[in-house]
């Protein structure tokens, strides 16, 4: 036996080990972060939460899409079988709701007025 290092036949320098050792503390580091996130609860619950309210939110806007591409195509439909003589007096009658609101109101909360009196009295 010599004293000479045997780093020639495969024993690792001082460096060597150095670096080997830095190299498992990071994975030890890596490792034990994993481990606390997987026994972090509160916050496994808060990503699962985030998650299903975004994909509840994604569905949420393709069915509003969809019911107003559904309702556009409804009055366009309307608007096209319609006979524009038709067309023309319902705006004439939307616009002369729309200059005579409040006596309209009034007749129609009169209207709601007698209707339930009569409903009532009908009931006895």
């Amino acid at each position: 036996m010599t004293n000479d290092p045997r780093t020639n036949i495969g024993t690792p320098t001082p460096a060597e080990l150095r670096e080997q050792v830095e190299f498992t503390r990071d994975e030890l580091g890596q490792t034990v972060e994993a481990l606390v996130d997987k026994t972090d609860i509160k916050a496994q619950a808060k990503e699962k939460a985030a998650a299903a309210k975004e994909q509840a939110a994604e569905k949420t806007a393709a069915v509003v899409d969809q019911i107003s591409g559904t309702a556009h195509h409804a009055a366009q439909l309307v608007k096209d079988t319609t006979p524009d003589p038709v067309l023309e007096k319902a705006g004439q009658v939307a616009g002369v709701a729309r200059a005579n609101r409040k006596p309209l109101l009034v007749a129609g909360a009169a209207l709601l007025v007698f209707l339930l009196v009569r409903r009532s009295r009908a009931g006895r």
